[in-house]
C-alpha cells in the first residue's frame, strides 16, 4: 500500500469516528457535513504544507467540498457570520503553530494551538444546541482530540 493510500485510510477511519461522535452529540446532518468537510480541508492543507503525498481523488473531494459544498451548506450559510471569525482564528493559530514547529520550537503551547478545529466543533454545538448543551458537551469535544502531548513532542524531537 502506498503512503498516500495509507494516509487516506487513516483519514477515513478518523473521519468515520468524528461522524459517529457528532451523531452522538445529536448535531443536525448539515452541521455534521460542514464539520466533516472542514476536517477534510484541514487535513489536506496540513498534508500539502508538510509535503505529504495527496491522492487526486482526495484533492478532488476537498476541492469540491471547500468551493461548492461548504459555501452552499444551509448550516454554514445560516451561521457564516459566527463561523468565519472562528475559522479565521483557527487558521491563524495553525499557521503560528506550524511556524514554531518548523523552527524547532514546538512546545505545549503550539500543541494546543494546532487543535483549533475543536474550537470550531464546540461553537457548532453551541449554535445548534445552545450554551448549556455546549457546556455539557465540552468534555466530549475535548476527548475528540486524539493526539497526546508526549507523542507530539516526540514527533518534533523534544522528548
Amino acid at each position: 500500500m502506498t503512503a498516500s493510500k495509507k494516509q487516506a485510510t487513516v483519514h477515513n477511519i478518523y473521519e468515520a469516528a468524528l461522524r459517529a461522535s457528532f451523531d452522538g452529540l445529536r448535531l443536525p446532518g448539515e452541521a455534521v457535513d460542514f464539520l466533516i468537510d472542514m476536517w477534510a480541508c484541514i487535513q489536506m492543507f496540513d498534508d500539502v504544507a508538510d509535503g505529504d503525498t495527496v491522492s487526486r481523488d482526495e484533492l478532488d473531494r476537498v476541492l469540491w467540498g471547500a468551493l461548492v459544498k461548504m459555501p452552499g451548506n444551509p448550516f454554514y450559510v445560516a451561521n457564516a457570520k459566527t463561523l468565519i471569525p472562528v475559522i479565521a482564528t483557527q487558521i491563524l493559530k495553525w499557521q503560528a503553530s506550524d511556524k514554531v514547529e518548523r523552527e524547532g520550537k514546538a512546545d505545549a503551547r503550539s500543541f494546543v494551538w494546532r487543535a483549533g478545529y475543536y474550537d470550531l466543533v464546540l461553537i457548532v454545538v453551541q449554535l445548534c444546541k445552545g450554551y448549556e448543551a455546549a457546556v455539557r458537551a465540552a468534555p466530549s469535544v475535548l476527548s475528540l482530540y486524539g493526539e497526546k502531548l508526549d507523542d507530539y513532542l516526540k514527533e518534533f524531537g523534544h522528548a
